[in-house]
């Protein structure tokens, strides 16, 4: 076994209760991503989902991935991901290469992003990569109740600045060995650039959960 896909789902979101197993466009919110994964098993040898959840636990084995059974004390707010990736490791077999991380909160996914994202990993030899979108947004900080501009200067237009990026979260690929270092992104760590409409999609809240399904319905 060298690719493995590890989807973290614990059962104690408080913004929005139970949202890793709400229902949305007639399947649970998790199942996108075990579908999503399963999809592509030219490249994934076996999905897991991390669950302390028992509900979560038997959606994730109807939907066709293998569950790992977290323990309650990686299971808390304060817990990083990567607590739940070095556990999933621990109690599996050795031989684990690349381990492409999927959450369950970035539900939508373009259909080729895995392959081509997979492909330059592959083909850099880098130790992990992972997604960023760029934003045009004009950004500054409040000093002293003043604005300052950040990534531009007054009356700059749009189209004229350096864009800033952010982690969308909708893809991670990383070595095993990097996971079992405590860390999730390595120094040799490939950006991967997409813009799409779904990068937008990063669901915490009711509102975000309405959002994700107008884009489901319209794109």
């Amino acid at each position: 076994m060298k690719t493995i896909a590890i989807i973290p789902a614990r059962g104690g979101s408080k913004r929005l209760p139970n949202k890793n197993i709400l229902p949305i466009g007639g399947k649970p919110l998790l199942a996108y991503s075990i579908e999503y994964a399963l999809a592509h098993s030219s490249i994934i040898d076996a999905v897991y989902v991390s669950t302390d959840d028992l509900s979560i636990k038997e959606i994730a084995l109807t939907y066709g991935a293998e569950v790992i059974d977290r323990p309650a004390s990686l299971s808390t707010d304060d817990q990083p991901t990567i607590t739940t990736l070095q556990h999933t490791l621990k109690v599996l077999p050795s031989g684990i290469e690349n381990i492409i991380l999927l959450q369950p909160t970035n539900p939508l996914r373009p259909k080729n992003l895995l392959s081509d994202a997979f492909q330059k990993y592959n083909e850099g030899n880098y130790d992990s990569l992972m997604t960023v979108t760029a934003n045009h947004q004009k950004l500054g900080k409040i000093i002293n109740e003043k604005f300052i501009p950040y990534n531009y200067t007054f009356g700059q237009r749009s189209q004229d600045m350096e864009p800033l990026y952010y982690e969308n979260g909708l893809l991670y690929i990383t070595k095993a060995d990097t996971v079992q270092k405590g860390e999730i992104l390595a120094e040799h760590n490939y950006s991967f650039i997409l813009d799409h409409p779904f990068t937008q999609i990063d669901i915490d809240t009711e509102e975000d959960f309405k959002k994700a399904e107008f884009y489901l319905n319209n794109f």
